[in-house]
């Protein structure tokens, strides 16, 4: 047993490492460490990495040269509508049942043209019997005025008393008031009668027709509307200082969606109106033929705007901090271009071009698009150089 125990016991300390164990491990991957560097360092170029030395080739931009001028000159267009003149909705002065309606919808009429009528027959009635109360009332004040003929005569002869003669004459004035009254009444019949008919009052056409015939009409219900066709005004409201140049009796030319229209200005109302803050400018319409009542009719004015700038196409504007806007421009460098900013102000701007001011040379040239593609200090070589305002169309 104790023979035993000692041999497992040597057996247990031989399997330690010891010290030169480690040595000998060391050294072993030292060895594998030196031989993965050495493949690595194998598989590299023999030339080194590569570094770009050739500079990259500029960038093609579209320019226009800039234009300073100290003003311009801005079109205002300003519009308003086309109406008639005048344009009524017709009714009965009295209520009735409706006889006539003798037009439509469309239907172009002549002044004094009877345009729908009322049932009659009561008021014909009436007048009849009014009628008869006149004859009445003449009759018996020629009856009265035989009495005083009679009572002066006998007046002359001393048969009656003056004031006899006094009483007659009376009588006879009162009826000759009773004829008057009923005259008057029969004279109210003939004009209820008379309006009783709605007659065009000038020429126009019917643009809306509100009842038919059988239908019972009140005392000033609308029963057509009519519209003068041959006179148009327009009405354009416009700034205080852009009325003030207008010149009543000159004629302008106003734009319709059927083509120019020739007005002749009537007026001008000199009063601000407090909602849209405008006056009101009257232009006669001198062919109404060419343009339709409620159509929108627009007047365009130049004004001089003394402000000093420049015109650049409104996609060359980037926008910037604090209310200002940045241009790009192709700035030359060396023997070549690169890309600079320039901060501008705009002060105006008119469909694709706007005006704008800052700190921007006579001659520079502007990247007018492209913007997404180009940076500060980016070399570029301009193209289709030529004048702001040709880009535009100004």
């Amino acid at each position: 047993m104790t023979d035993i125990d000692h041999t497992a016991g040597d057996t247990a300390r031989d399997k330690r490492p010891t010290a030169l164990k480690g040595l000998f491990f060391f050294i072993i991957l030292l060895l594998v460490c030196g031989g993965l560097v050495l493949a690595a360092t194998q598989l590299r170029s023999k030339e080194g990495p590569k570094v770009a030395t050739v500079a990259p080739e500029p960038m093609a931009v579209q320019v226009a040269p800039v234009e300073l001028t100290t003003a311009f000159t801005l079109n205002e267009t300003y519009s308003g509508l086309a109406e008639a003149r005048r344009n009524s909705a017709l009714g009965f002065s009295t209520g009735g049942r409706i006889e006539t309606i003798a037009v439509d919808v469309g239907d172009r009429v002549k002044r004094g043209s009877i345009l729908a009528s009322l049932d009659t027959r009561g008021l014909r009635a009436q007048l009849a019997s009014a009628t008869a109360v006149v004859e009445e009332a003449r009759a018996a004040h020629s009856l009265a005025l035989s009495t005083v003929e009679r009572q002066r005569t006998l007046k002359m002869q001393g048969h009656v008393s003056q004031q006899a003669v006094d009483e007659a004459e009376a009588q006879a004035n009162t009826a000759l008031a009773r004829v008057e009254a009923a005259k008057a009444q029969a004279d109210i019949f003939r004009v209820q009668i008379d309006l009783s008919r709605i007659p065009a009052p000038f020429d126009g056409v019917v643009t809306a027709r509100r009842s038919d015939e059988g239908a019972i009409a009140g005392a000033g219900q609308p029963i057509l509307d009519l519209v003068e066709a041959a006179h148009l005004e327009a009405r354009i409201g416009l700034p205080a200082n852009s009325a003030a140049r207008l010149i009543p009796g000159d004629a302008y030319t106003l734009q319709a969606d059927t083509g120019a229209v020739e007005a002749v200005l009537r007026s001008v109302t000199g009063v601000i109106d407090p909602a849209q803050r405008t006056v009101a400018a009257v232009f006669e319409i001198n062919d109404a033929e060419i343009v339709a009542s409620g159509a929108v009719v627009r007047l365009t004015m130049e004004r001089n705007i003394d402000e000093p700038g420049f015109w650049v196409p409104v996609k060359a504007l980037s926008t910037a901090s604090r209310g200002l806007w940045t241009i790009y421009v192709a700035e030359p460098v060396g023997s070549g271009w690169q890309v600079a900013t320039r901060p501008v102000e705009m002060v105006h701007t008119d469909g694709d071009r706007a005006f704008v001011r800052g700190a921007v040379t006579d001659g520079e040239r502007v990247i007018t698009n492209g913007l997404q593609r180009i940076v500060p200090g980016l070399p570029v070589e301009p193209r289709d150089v030529h004048r702001a305002s040709t880009v535009n169309g100004g």
